[in-house]
């Protein structure tokens, strides 16, 4: 006899059924009823926690991407943390990227939001890897903190994510050193006018 899921097991295991149905079906196509057929609950049991399809899929998106966390690197230099943290998202991030680039046009629709906003909500106010990577290089010194704005934070990473969306696949070790050492490193660590 199967014991009853409650709490964070339930949770966990309808975030998961949640999220395989997104990446088999599409956004178009997910329905809370499958969710709950795979999950081997009831559709109740959904509605007591997500009002709707968005809120579940948004749930499924944040759980997702907890699970494929990446530690930020600290290798001691801005070049060494861009490059360790690329490769990083590579291994465990480029299919969650992917995935929901392609599958949540709908959602986007039916929302009225953007990949953007979706992200922020899911990052919930908490500091990126950008943001961590280059207070640090500020740290000691490599970045000049009075030239830095949050396009240039974000650069990085703005191109690694246009390479896998522009390709569906990782980003390859030859790109992401062309990305660290041709783009961001000389923007990062130029030296204020006069």
């Amino acid at each position: 006899m199967q014991q009853r899921r409650r709490g964070r097991d339930l949770e966990d295991a309808l975030l998961g059924a949640a999220w395989t149905e997104l990446t088999e079906r599409g956004y178009a196509a997910f329905t809370l009823e499958a969710v709950a057929k795979r999950a081997g609950t009831s559709t109740p049991v959904i509605y007591r926690r997500w009002a709707n399809k968005a809120l579940m899929v948004e749930a499924a998106v944040a759980h997702a991407s907890s699970q494929r966390a990446i530690d930020v690197p600290d290798t001691g230099t801005l070049r060494g943390d861009l490059i360790a943290i690329m490769q990083a998202a590579n291994a465990s991030r480029t299919d969650l990227l992917v995935a929901t680039s392609i599958l949540l046009d709908g959602y986007f629709a039916d929302t009225g939001s953007n990949p953007e906003q979706l992200r922020e909500q899911i990052l919930a106010g908490r500091r990126s890897a950008a943001e961590t990577i280059v207070q640090r290089a500020v740290r000691r010194g490599e970045v000049d903190a009075s030239l830095l704005e949050p396009r240039l934070v974000s650069l990085p990473f703005d191109l690694f994510r246009h390479e896998v969306l522009m390709t569906l696949r990782p980003v390859s070790d030859e790109a992401i050193e062309r990305i660290v050492d041709g783009i961001v490193v000389p923007l990062l660590t130029r030296q204020a006018p006069g």
